[in-house]
């Protein structure tokens, strides 16, 4: 796939600073897509931006307003208090990654791109439903029919826990960017992040247990 161009969706996240650069291992040619949604850790663009530059790739924001202005959850709505569990809590942001990829798709329609790359994991998932392996094939056929196209949508976290997202990350030479540039954060806090937060809580979590597993060997 050297010879081929690739788009990923990228928030400046562990998980897709990882996807970024399994890409960009991947393909001749990589974009980052950010979106731009009303999120409270409007910060997200910029540490995007700034990682995306470090890895040298294309840069791109899109506007998704629209999506702060269909739901309420405590990403987009300053007044909720954020839900501390993982049990599809109310930072769930409905359609968000349907939204997403159909305007990723767009783009790669636009600009003659196959592969499409999200960071979703069903098995780390929070209990959102829109990152489970079903939705990335239904979601995979519906974009194919909508556009006459035979895009490729790779979910290279699938199946992993964040251990094996942090050993991921370490096989590609990024642990460190990962570990204290990339913000996992729902309060917008970089690196290690709140530490309360589903999210943190998730990454922190998965950190220990790589970090003990790279110990023992």
């Amino acid at each position: 796939m050297r010879n081929s161009k690739a788009i990923v969706l990228f928030s400046g996240g562990q998980d897709s600073t990882t996807c970024l650069y399994w890409a960009k291992k991947r393909f001749n040619k990589v974009y980052a897509i950010s979106f731009d949604y009303g999120q409270k850790h409007s910060n997200e663009v910029d540490i995007a931006r700034s990682i995306a530059q470090q890895a040298n790739v294309e840069f791109i924001v899109l506007d998704a307003h629209y999506i702060s202005q269909l739901s309420i959850n405590a990403l987009t709505d300053t007044s909720l208090e954020m839900d501390e569990n993982n049990n599809c809590p109310n930072t769930f942001v409905p359609g968000r990654n349907l939204f997403f990829l159909s305007m990723a798709a767009v783009f790669a329609f636009e600009h003659d791109v196959q592969h499409i790359v999200t960071g979703v994991s069903q098995t780390d998932f929070s209990g959102y439903p829109d990152c489970r392996h079903n939705f990335i094939q239904s979601a995979n056929l519906t974009l194919n029919l909508a556009m006459d196209k035979e895009f490729i949508l790779h979910a290279p976290l699938m199946w992993l826990d964040k251990a094996g997202v942090w050993e991921l990350s370490d096989e590609l030479s990024v642990f460190d960017l990962v570990k204290d540039h990339t913000l996992t954060c729902y309060n917008g806090v970089i690196a290690e992040g709140c530490g309360h937060c589903p999210a943190c809580k998730l990454r922190n979590q998965g950190l220990q247990e790589y970090l003990l597993k790279r110990e023992k060997r």
